[in-house]
């Protein structure tokens, strides 16, 4: 069989000899018509007839557009597409499948989808198992090398015997909960059979808004409005939100057309990015992570001059809210607990006021004041937030006042106002999904092992042997504790789908990569999947090379509310290259397990299942249907169990497609959808899942969680509070680092996918964003190499000095791959999480944007555009 590289090298050899064939004829003619027309005395008349050039050759003639996924986790999940001639790529576009409208908007890739190829087919793809080559089976070698050690060529045989007994050495020597696997999909399956493993938790992209979804509150992420219903809003207040960048396909384009409509917009933001930009929007400069302050500010200056502008809607309050004054109490609940004493400062003698808030927020009090009045009931208002304010270590109140000020005003239940958390700040992924996918119909993961360690601390833990158990998951607490652990192998598994690579579950991604890397030399043994040598894979003793979804079945992706993208396999795998799941087969029958009992299904089955089982809203929108027709001759053509059905589009021009959109019009049925349309029109007979029904201002719900969970430094109140913020703004002001560092999402990667691409690093700088004036303190210029450092690492960034940022603050891109260097300690690549500390607040999240550092102009060697670097190549060929 032909591999990809001989089937490229024998398509160009076809295509160069078609080519010469042509020049050289044509170039023969072009002689003989010059010397005829006296154009040079230096051709020679042509003796004989001129040779006529064969017909050219179409080099895509016989290729076929397949539907190719676009899987790396951001807020988009647009359309790929690719041309596929004898098993090789020619070229790639994206969404063209009809006209472009606001009506029936493309569904088109960014920057980074257009790239995909680029990571598919980079030079950089691990070709074949790897081992190190000081690794020694069961001792480990000498540990020091792990990320810095040379790379030797094993066979499949050789490379699964060694993980096999490996994992076996530590179950039968230590027990399974000496086996840490923070990512695996199918591999979960293989451990989970085999006794278990250990796992953690996290907050991930969401932070503190995990809470606000779980804790008992009521708000739930998707409470929006109708993309359409946004066009009657007056306001559209947008707090930390960047979809130009962290969801490049439509999202910017959506808002666009609602500020062409006359919509005003205002940022909430340290940083005035790409989107304000393009919106025109009003600037409200924030310290990270004090929205809270802000928003405390913004509610006392509604509540001291409601009687005089009438900013309050009391009714709305009153019949769906519960705990905002002391009349609207929860039964049992002490009445001097409500949000507007606090606020007022009725028991603790400090009102909240805007001056209050603005020494703890850096907004001005004015700005506090004018934003109070726009959330006056008087207004139509979007109230929008992303993930970006949540994650942040004792905010976990942001979400919960975010509510409150909004049900100040009403702005909830009634055409153009929302309340709404919208992920990447992606207005079309603020209504109710139109699709539910189908199952893939694997059996329940059942891990016996239901423990699980945080995410922030699991580095510390291996290290110390000590961790603080507050429950098997994210959204339940039990009663905490201290426990012991004792980790001796890492595995670092494949993850299926749109977050295969290193999203935010491994060493790149996880606070504190300097802990990470020291715990990943302590273990005795560290293996990963990986289909490039990421930083999980560089820091492992042996590699695994799993293929891409190019190379897999297919899935589908149903991020986007109105369409859902069905992808194909484009390719064979690359090279050596094997799924996930057969890794997770064969450890399996290495293990002693029977691989058909742990994986029933093949993967085509699952992808078929997930098709049959997809269903689409309804023309009348009153419920779902079948999206896909299968006929006995599709599950015949297919090889696979299934029955036929009726749906709305056929298997085959389905998948022809590669997408299917629900028609839409701004007078149709869906665009009157409103969020908590049920709840808000009979509230009692659609009760929210509350302790009393009602959106809960005063949650004692909540309180306990926190409580319970008791994860670090913090209050436990089931009112939004203020709390004080050692890693925000109030943290620069004593000790020795006096920057806010915070990592916003970047063109040029999703989380840490795509850094590699050489495409997207020549067309995408890789920057630190630094205020000019806090620059021009320390002769900073832009084009600089910098240093940012504090206790937890050192890393270089190209200096980007900017007015659009908050002074005291440094924007620090999310997702530089870690590239250490030994001698030094300091970190080339950039990255963020060198600088994230194993700290987090009461409730556990993972506050990434919670960190306090200091730069300086570097003054070792300046940085080269990472374009000119070497990709990671483990194994050079001969």
């Amino acid at each position: 069989m032909q591999t990809y590289v001989e089937k490229i090298q024998q398509l160009t050899e076809i295509e160069r000899r078609d080519f010469v064939k042509v020049a050289a004829a044509s170039a023969a003619a072009l002689a003989a018509s010059s010397a005829l027309a006296g154009c040079s005395n230096k051709v020679e008349p042509v003796e004989g007839p001129v040779e006529t050039a064969e017909p050219q050759v179409d080099p895509e003639e016989g290729a076929t557009w397949v539907s190719a996924a676009c899987w790396h986790n951001c807020g988009g999940r647009c359309v790929n597409k690719v041309l596929v001639k004898d098993g090789v790529v020619l070229r790639q576009k994206t969404d063209d499948t009809h006209e472009d409208s606001y009506d029936y908007p493309q569904i088109r890739g960014c920057a980074r989808g257009r790239s995909q190829r680029r990571q598919v087919f980079g030079a950089d793809r691990l070709k074949y198992p790897m081992k190190r080559a000081h690794w020694e089976p069961l001792t480990g070698g000498d540990k020091s090398l792990r990320g810095r050690d040379e790379w030797e060529r094993i066979s499949w045989d050789e490379a699964l015997d060694y993980v096999a007994a490996e994992i076996k050495n530590v179950i039968e020597t230590y027990g399974n909960r000496a086996i840490y696997c923070p990512s695996g999909d199918q591999l979960y399956y293989t451990l989970a059979a085999a006794g278990g493993y250990m796992s953690s938790w996290c907050t991930s992209s969401v932070g503190n808004w995990a809470w606000a979804n779980q804790a008992g509150y009521g708000m739930i992420g998707r409470g929006g409005n109708d993309r359409y219903d946004i066009f009657l809003s007056d306001y559209v207040v947008m707090i930390g939100c960047n979809p130009a960048w962290s969801a490049a396909g439509n999202p910017t384009w959506y808002y666009k057309n609602l500020k062409d409509a006359g919509v005003t917009f205002i940022a909430v933001d340290p940083f005035y990015n790409e989107s304000y930009d393009v919106l025109d929007a009003q600037w409200i400069p924030v310290y990270p992570g004090s929205d809270v302050a802000l928003l405390l500010g913004v509610a006392h200056t509604m509540i001291a001059e409601d009687a005089e502008r009438g900013l309050i809607d009391w009714d709305f309050l009153n019949t769906y809210a519960s705990g905002f004054d002391e009349g609207m109490m929860p039964e049992g609940a002490d009445p001097k607990e409500n949000f507007k004493d606090y606020v007022l400062g009725t028991y603790d003698d400090e009102p909240k006021t805007a001056d209050w808030a603005s020494e703890r927020c850096g907004v001005s009090a004015e700005q506090i004041r004018e934003l109070a009045y726009v959330m006056g009931k008087q207004n139509n208002v979007a109230l929008l937030a992303a993930f970006a304010p949540g994650r942040f270590t004792n905010a976990e109140y942001f979400p919960f006042l975010f509510g409150t000020v909004g049900m100040m005003g009403g702005h909830m239940g009634k055409p153009g106002n929302q309340i709404t958390e919208t992920s990447n700040g992606t207005m079309a992924n603020q209504r109710s999904m139109m699709f539910v996918g189908g199952d893939r119909g694997l059996p329940a993961l059942e891990n016996p092992i239901t423990e699980k360690v945080n995410d922030v601390q699991v580095w510390e833990a291996i290290l110390s042997g000590k961790y603080h158990f507050s429950g098997g998951s994210t959204y339940v607490a039990a009663p905490a504790e201290e426990r012991d652990i004792d980790i001796h192998l890492i595995y670092h598994g494949g993850l299926n789908g749109w977050s295969q690579g290193q999203e935010v579950v491994g060493l790149q991604t996880k606070p504190n990569i300097a802990k990470g890397i020291e715990a990943h030399r302590k273990v005795d043994f560290v293996v990963a999947n990986a289909f490039t040598l990421n930083t999980q894979a560089a820091y492992a003793d042996i590699v695994l090379p799993v293929t891409t979804e190019w190379e897999r079945p297919g899935r589908l992706l149903n991020n986007q509310v109105e369409a859902l993208i069905f992808y194909q396999q484009v390719v064979e795998p690359l090279y050596e290259a094997q799924s996930d799941q057969w890794v997770a087969e064969q450890l399996a029958s290495r293990l002693g397990l029977d691989p058909k009992a742990v994986f029933p299904l093949d993967m085509k089955q699952q992808y078929f299942n997930e098709l049959a089982g997809t269903t689409v809203i309804s023309a009348d929108a009153t419920g779902f249907e079948p999206l896909v027709t299968i006929t006995q001759a599709d599950i015949d053509e297919w090889g696979v169990e299934g029955t036929a059905q009726e749906g709305r589009i056929g298997l085959t021009e389905l998948l022809g497609q590669g997408i299917y959109q629900v028609p839409r019009s701004k007078d149709d049925v869906y665009s009157s959808e409103l969020g908590y349309a049920a709840f808000i029109n009979d509230p009692a007979a659609n009760p929210l899942k509350t302790p009393s029904g009602k959106f809960e201002i005063h949650c004692a719900t909540f309180r306990t969680f926190l409580e319970t969970r008791n994860h670090g430094e913090g209050i436990a109140s089931a009112i939004p509070v203020w709390q004080p913020q050692p890693h925000g703004h109030e943290g620069t002001l004593s000790g020795d680092y006096p920057y806010q560092v915070f990592n916003p999402h970047y063109l040029r990667r999703s989380h840490s996918t795509f850094d590699q691409v050489g495409q997207l690093r020549n067309a995408f700088k890789h920057p630190v964003f630094i205020n000019a004036q806090d620059a021009a303190g320390k002769g900073v210029k832009t084009g600089d190499t910098v240093l940012i450092f504090n206790d937890n690492g050192k890393t270089l960034r190209l200096a980007s000095v900017t007015n659009r940022l908050t002074p005291g603050v440094i924007a620090l891109p999310h997702g530089g791959w870690v590239d250490i260097d030994e001698e030094t300690g300091i970190d080339r690549g950039g990255a963020d999480n060198i600088l994230c500390g194993s700290y987090t607040s009461k409730s556990g999240v993972t506050g990434w944007n919670a960190t306090l550092a200091d730069f300086e102009k570097y003054s070792g060697p300046a940085l080269e555009p990472d374009v000119e670097w070497p990709q990671r190549i483990p194994i050079k060929e001969a």
